[in-house]
Order: C-alpha cells, then structure tokens, then sequence
C-alpha cells in the first residue's frame, strides 16, 4: 500500500543538495505536520478544535527548536551539515510567535525532514519523526 511518503517522486541527492534549504524546510512543515497530526488522530479521540491545540505543541517554532537540540548529538555528519545550511539560510520572514533564534532552529529541524523526505530516506525519516514525540 502506498503511503504519504510514497506518494511523489523522489529526486536525486545532487538535484535535492542544490534546492534552497528553505524549499527543504518548506516541505519539511507539512511531512511533519502531517506526521503529528496522524499520530494524534491515531493516539486520542480529541475533537478537531482540541486537536489542533494538541498538535500546536509539537509544530510551534520552540518545540522543534527544542526537539532538534536533542537530536543533534544523534545526527550523523550529513545530517549535522543539513541542519547548518537550513539554520544559516537567510530568510526574510520576521516570525510572528516566536523569537528568531527559536525561528531559525525551527527551520532548520524542518529542512531536515524535508531534505529525508526528498532524498527518499523512508527509514532515518521515520526514526527522526518517532523521536519527537
């Protein structure tokens, strides 16, 4: 059975590395959205509005600045030099809830999953995700 993660083409690792790491972590959002709230809908029986405010924990800027602060030492080198260039990335965007520093680790968690999510790593992906619950 096809999943999510089986559902677009996957692109090679060389046209991927010449993406913006803001693409990556622009796809990144919703693999990871869409992760969270499976895993909700699968786990609770909470109604929609108390799902969102559930799911609000995990996707906000601070959460995952601070899931990808106890991921790090787990990270492999690629990985590490992933999160990097998605933290360095010069973004325009001024966050509306959240201070940069969270902002840009944020982003840079998210352009992690999304550089997995693209270079079709289906296994490490899921291990990651599995971890920031």
């Amino acid at each position: 059975m096809e999943t999510i993660l089986d559902a677009f083409e996957k692109k090679e690792k060389e046209e991927v590395n010449l993406m913006s790491p803001l693409v990556w972590a622009y796809v990144g959002d919703a693999v990871y959205e869409l992760y969270i709230r499976t895993y909700l809908v699968s786990t609770t029986k909470l109604n929609p509005h108390k799902l969102h405010i559930e799911s609000i924990q995990y996707v906000k800027a601070a959460s995952q600045a601070r899931i990808l602060e106890g991921l790090m030492p787990e990270l492999n080198e690629e990985e590490q030099n992933i999160v990097r260039r998605a933290r360095n990335t010069q973004n325009h965007h001024l966050p509306k809830n959240a201070n940069v520093a969270d902002y840009m680790y944020a982003t840079a968690f998210e352009g992690l999953i999304g550089y997995l999510y693209l270079t079709d790593q289906k296994e490490r992906l899921e291990e990651i995700l599995k971890k920031c619950i």
